[in-house]
């Protein structure tokens, strides 16, 4: 169940007036670049997969879901503003709930929104990358926000350790090291989409040939769960003087 009144205050925290310009940002550099390329390649659907592919789901978009993810329920409980909250006659797995939802929401909108919207601008069609981008981000963005969250609410420095998984893990490690694909969520999304599209996706050297469909999304599915759970858990047993 839902707590809407929790998701209305988590969407107004997140989209205040300083995080608003930094969700805007995703959005405008993928759909910018999509028309640079537009503009000055002779290849643009070539150049728009890429961009769309390597730089917006590759590496921003993971970025997007570790602000969005930490930013539902971490500034509450470095404040100890959680305390009322928690003070409050609320299930924590309805509040777990309502803090995800809005993450995902968010990156939805901002993330696989800008996808498709670079698709339109880059190569004047949403056929082939964009879309096939844009619906392995779907899965990407729920498992991810998930995990994001539970750090958030187990350490204080859910950012940087989500920032070395998406950008140091899978991006960096991943491609000189490609049995680590196999840990990662990024692939995990990217393998499920490529298979169930009868591999015509065109993910190329992206995806690991060694994760199979129902692979993927038995870990996409578990590694979504099991932190949504650890997160009610962990929100269940944090004390007041945890919080501040």
């Amino acid at each position: 169940m839902i707590e809407l009144t929790v998701a209305r205050l988590t969407a107004r925290v997140l989209l205040g007036r300083r995080r608003i310009l930094f969700f805007f940002v995703f959005p405008a550099l993928v759909v910018g670049l999509a028309a640079l390329v537009r503009v000055l390649s002779d290849q643009p659907v070539a150049g728009t997969a890429s961009v769309v592919g390597t730089f917006g789901f590759v590496t921003l978009l993971p970025v997007l879901c570790v602000v969005a993810g930490t930013g539902v329920i971490g500034p509450e409980i470095e404040d100890g503003s959680i305390i009322y909250l928690l003070a409050k006659p609320v299930r924590r797995s309805s509040i777990v709930a309502a803090k995800l939802v809005v993450a995902v929401l968010t990156c939805l909108c901002f993330g696989t929104g800008s996808i498709l919207a670079a698709g339109l601008v880059g190569a004047s069609s949403l056929d082939g990358a964009p879309i096939t981008f844009a619906m392995a981000s779907v899965l990407a963005i729920v498992a991810y926000c998930s995990v994001f969250l539970l750090l958030a609410v187990a350490t204080r420095h859910a950012v940087v350790i989500g920032i070395g998984y998406a950008l140091v893990w899978e991006s960096l490690i991943g491609s000189f090291l490609p049995g680590v694909r196999n840990l990662s969520i990024q692939q995990w999304s990217l393998s499920l989409t490529d298979q169930l599209l009868g591999r015509s996706a065109r993910f190329g050297d992206l995806v690991s040939p060694s994760i199979g469909a129902g692979t993927a999304a038995v870990l996409v599915l578990l590694v979504t769960v099991a932190a949504t759970w650890l997160s009610t858990q962990r929100l269940r047993s944090l004390r007041m003087t945890d919080a501040g």
